[in-house]
């Protein structure tokens, strides 16, 4: 099957389980012509596809609770219940029980395509050893968060960057178009839940974010509280692309809130899955970190590290999985990582080329 009949398929399911904003689609459609990391970010449900062809040995690996579509571009910040400054990764749409080296040879491939672009300043090989060598000192370590605090300084500095400012932040938020049309009430109730009280007045406005997501319906409730602003925001769900990629019969779970829960993490509390709708609070230091704001010159290495270390903590969500884990990777070659990557970067430029001449608005 190829990529556009993959995608018809694909859209085809999703749009029986939830309402799907078409327009939004369509500009998801255009961006994944436009250069090689959109179109990977737009194509989970692709990558769920082929990755048990393209690597069946490494498919086959100790399984845990995966954050399945991890990529340089899905790690943010976020306040903890102490109000610290928390890194790591932010958006758990695709959650499913996985090999745990899908995370790892997805986020190696998003990175090889960044360096591609002239946005990583990094080799192929060495964003790899980066990425490993954090994830296997954190599976022996059995973890640890990342709070911005008196810890971890540098990577404050990264996520701090002048585009994260408040001004600019809260300019972005004002320039979205009030909703026009009806919002759905159980979307509505989920907002309102996560106001910091009740019959708080709002704005509500629809949100194009993300690619993986996009022609999901999104909406934010903006409003003004003690003299600033403040911000909700509710995304439809549905279950796992790696559900689908499966062929398996209904019904599916929605993962998130496990996942999340699970995990060597200190959570945010303002993300939470209700129903159908994940919710959380978006502020200027709530939110994913975009490769256009991620200034990390001379510490492109550690910050791979990081995710790898990262990427370990979801994983540890799955208690049982360390030790095979630990003997898994022990087993494996020297360049298993980079080699998987370079297999699975290759077969997505493929994609990528069949969809520029194929695809379709």
């Amino acid at each position: 099957m190829n990529v556009v009949k993959a995608t018809r398929q694909f859209e085809d399911w999703l749009g029986k389980r939830t309402r799907i904003v078409k327009k939004d689609l369509r500009l998801k459609h255009a961006s994944m012509k436009a250069e090689l990391f959109p179109f990977l970010r737009a194509t989970y449900y692709r990558w769920a596809q082929v990755w048990p062809k393209v690597c069946p040995d490494l498919a086959k690996a100790p399984h845990v609770l995966a954050v399945g579509d991890l990529h340089v571009e899905n790690f943010g910040t976020w306040r903890d219940i102490e109000g610290r400054l928390i890194w790591g990764v932010n958006d758990f749409d695709e959650a499913w029980p996985l090999a745990y080296t899908n995370d790892l040879v997805r986020v190696a491939v998003s990175a090889h395509l960044a360096a591609e672009a002239g946005r990583v300043a990094l080799k192929p090989a060495e964003i790899c050893t980066a990425i490993l060598e954090g994830y296997r000192e954190a599976i022996r370590a059995q973890g640890q968060p990342f709070v911005l605090g008196e810890s971890h300084k540098w990577l404050r500095l990264i996520a701090e960057s002048e585009l994260r400012d408040p001004i600019h932040f809260w300019q972005k938020m004002d320039a979205l178009p009030t909703l026009k049309g009806e919002c759905p009430v159980s979307a509505i109730d989920a907002l309102e839940h996560l106001m910091p009280a009740p019959g708080v007045p709002y704005r509500l406005a629809p949100r194009v974010a993300g690619l993986g997501s996009l022609g999901h319906a999104r909406y934010v409730a903006i409003a003004d509280w003690h003299g600033a602003r403040i911000a909700r925001e509710a995304k439809a769900l549905v279950a796992s692309a790696s559900y689908w990629a499966q062929g398996d019969g209904e019904p599916a779970e929605i993962l998130y809130q496990t996942i999340i829960n699970r995990a060597v993490r200190c959570p945010d509390p303002f993300v939470q899955l209700r129903g159908r709708w994940i919710v959380r609070r978006l502020g200027p230091h709530c939110s994913r970190i975009e490769l256009a704001t991620l200034r990390a010159s001379g510490a492109e290495l550690r910050l791979l590290r990081a995710m790898g270390w990262e990427t370990a903590n979801i994983h540890l969500g799955a208690k049982s999985a360390r030790k095979p884990i630990l003997r898994h990777l022990e087993k494996q070659p020297e360049k298993w990582l980079h080699e998987a990557a370079t297999a699975m970067r290759e077969t997505v430029r493929e994609d990528w080329e069949f969809w520029k001449k194929n695809g379709y608005s």
